[in-house]
């Protein structure tokens, strides 16, 4: 046997081949605490922006504030958002998508005085719990929606006619007085938003804020009863 062959062949014996070794497998646990963690930090960023814009605006809030407000360095919150802009329009539309909930459950079989008087509730609901959603929602609008126009002509128009639908189907079937029905929309926003747009007022001239559980009771029912006898045939 050659001397090459024998060599090889003495190796081979002596050292077994090293197999590759595979690359570690995450499991799904694994995967699933993380995308936990990132959820969680994405949304004490989104938390902590939603704060001090809604106090200060967008030029009054600096990335540095927000990033010591969550609890996170700059460059971990950068790596989220790419700058202060994005930032705040993934606050916005978070805000949007919040705001249209409760008016998605709209449907032509519903009764129309128990769909809106929920619709009501759930809306005092959001005032009361996230006021400072309110107020930022508010001042882009002031500001003409620089931001989130694109937002309003897609989404929220193409719901707000969906929905309309609705109303006139109500309408039709003798469910509810003739009423238009984005001046019924306009309506509903209006006096369920005002509690927090305008809390302080609320406040000063009540003595009262949603947070009291027997003024919200009374707001409810009072914003309802003037709402749904204003639209249900009698």
């Amino acid at each position: 046997m050659p001397k090459t062959k024998a060599l090889a062949a003495s190796a081979s014996k002596e050292s077994p081949v090293r197999k590759r070794a595979k690359p570690a497998v995450r499991s799904a646990s694994a995967v699933n605490r993380r995308l936990r963690q990132i959820e969680d930090k994405r949304s004490a960023i989104l938390g902590a922006a939603l704060g001090l814009f809604s106090r200060f605006g967008l030029h009054g809030t600096s990335i540095d504030q927000v990033a010591a407000r969550a609890d996170v360095s700059k460059s971990n919150l950068l790596y989220y958002f790419a700058n202060k802009e994005e930032l705040y329009v993934n606050v916005l539309r978070d805000l949007l998508a919040l705001w249209l909930e409760p008016l998605r459950g709209f449907s032509a079989e519903q009764d129309p005085a128990e769909a809106i008087g929920d619709y009501i509730r759930r809306k005092l609901v959001i005032s009361r719990d996230r006021p400072d959603a309110s107020r930022l929602f508010c001042l882009e609008m002031i500001q003409g929606a620089p931001l989130l126009r694109d937002e309003l002509d897609r989404e929220l128009r193409t719901l707000v006619e969906k929905k309309s639908e609705v109303i006139r189907a109500w309408v039709e079937a003798g469910k509810l007085a003739p009423v238009d029905p984005h001046h019924l929309i306009f309506a509903l926003w209006a006096v369920t938003q005002h509690y927090a747009d305008f809390g302080v007022q609320v406040q000063a001239l009540s003595g009262h804020t949603l947070e009291d559980e027997g003024f919200f009771e009374r707001a409810v029912e009072n914003v309802q009863r003037i709402v749904l006898q204003g639209i249900v045939p009698r």
